[in-house]
């Protein structure tokens, strides 16, 4: 006769080394589904082994980055649908690699939790899986942590790196940004992965609705969840075909800091970018927020992208080719401002129809 199985000091101490194997199996098959001939290591390796093609590169250069996904997975976790936040932290992360003219290669991601649930663990992994293939990267490696005490039960964080690759002529860095280019912009999917701290306390909080309750007022007929949970956009099929157009001067991921913070960061000394509030259709979800949180309108162009996630800014010599190109590839891109040398920021003329912000 056997002795009795030994209770796990760990599992009591809150920690379930089975229930992590567990979710690892689950995810593996579909890790594997998105390597591409660069991976050289299989899963459960200590280290990711890429080998990248460089041949036609003069000069190759390796772009990283790394994000979250940020309080959005709070709103997940109330509508109990992981699903979704994976694929937004990889667009997240190839968007901010692209601005640079890269190309992603391979991607890490990072899961923790309070208590790890195979579940909720396989939508956030097979989620992440989803933008590699989408994007052409490979999965190459991760880290799960299992952390109780640290965070909360039922609560995840989720972190990604990328890393990408560019040739150095052909980097995207501001330095051709001249004044006279015109910035195009392309629209968002709404607030992509920014804002979620102050979106939630409008909804949830101020106007005390559920993830699944619809806005009274609003014309919209999707729920809170369905319009917070609508997936970041990923711009590199759209933006692959012009960027080695000449007429390509600099791209802006519009993040945390709206176009007000991330536009200057392409921007020479002594110009600023002047943009027409109005040129493009504001999504309703943040009239919304501005209304219900009574937030100032030069706030919300801080805080949120305003339906812009994407800024292009070009000579506008090449603005009939480089729009022909985008909507070839399927996204219509607006005009929306120019870059002018003077001063230093950015400057909005707002229409009569829009609120202007206390400081004019």
């Amino acid at each position: 006769m056997s002795p009795s199985k030994k209770p796990s000091a760990y599992a009591a101490a809150g920690v379930d080394i089975d229930a992590q194997e567990e979710a690892l199996r689950r995810i593996k098959k579909r890790v594997r589904s998105t390597f591409t001939p660069g991976v050289l290591s299989d899963l459960g390796s200590f280290g990711g082994l890429f080998r990248p093609d460089l041949a036609g590169l003069e000069e190759p250069v390796l772009v990283a980055s790394a994000d979250g996904v940020g309080t959005k997975l709070e709103v997940a976790r109330r509508a109990g649908d992981f699903s979704t936040v994976g694929r937004d932290l990889v667009n997240h992360c190839v968007n901010d690699i692209l601005v640079q003219g890269a190309r992603p290669l391979f991607f890490l991601d990072y899961v923790g939790a309070g208590v790890l649930e195979p579940g909720a663990m396989e939508q956030l992994v097979d989620g992440v899986a989803a933008g590699c293939t989408e994007n052409g990267c490979a999965l190459l490696g991760g880290e799960t942590a299992e952390m109780p005490g640290f965070y909360r039960e039922g609560d995840y964080e989720l972190v990604g790196f990328i890393v990408g690759l560019v040739d150095r002529p052909k980097v995207l860095d501001g330095s051709r940004v001249r004044a006279g280019d015109l910035l195009l912009g392309l629209p968002s999917a709404g607030l992509h992965t920014n804002g979620y701290s102050l979106a939630r306390r409008v909804f949830f909080d101020l106007l005390e609705l559920a993830p699944g309750d619809r806005i009274p007022g609003a014309e919209t007929r999707e729920t809170v969840g369905e319009l917070l949970l609508a997936p970041h956009r990923s711009y590199l099929r759209v933006l692959e075909p012009i960027l080695d157009h000449p007429a390509l001067h600099a791209l802006v991921h519009v993040t945390g800091g709206g176009l007000t913070d991330n536009l200057p960061r392409v921007l020479p000394k002594k110009h600023r970018a002047e943009i027409r509030v109005g040129a493009w259709p504001v999504p309703e979800v943040f009239h919304l927020i501005q209304e219900h949180g009574e937030v100032d309108s030069a706030e919300m162009f801080r805080v949120f992208n305003m339906g812009i996630g994407m800024v292009v800014v070009i000579d506008p010599q090449g603005a009939a080719e480089i729009m022909a190109a985008l909507r070839a590839a399927g996204r219509k891109a607006e005009p929306i401002g120019t870059v002018q040398a003077k001063g230093s920021g950015v400057v909005y003329d707002w229409p009569p129809a829009w609120p202007v912000p206390e400081d004019g």
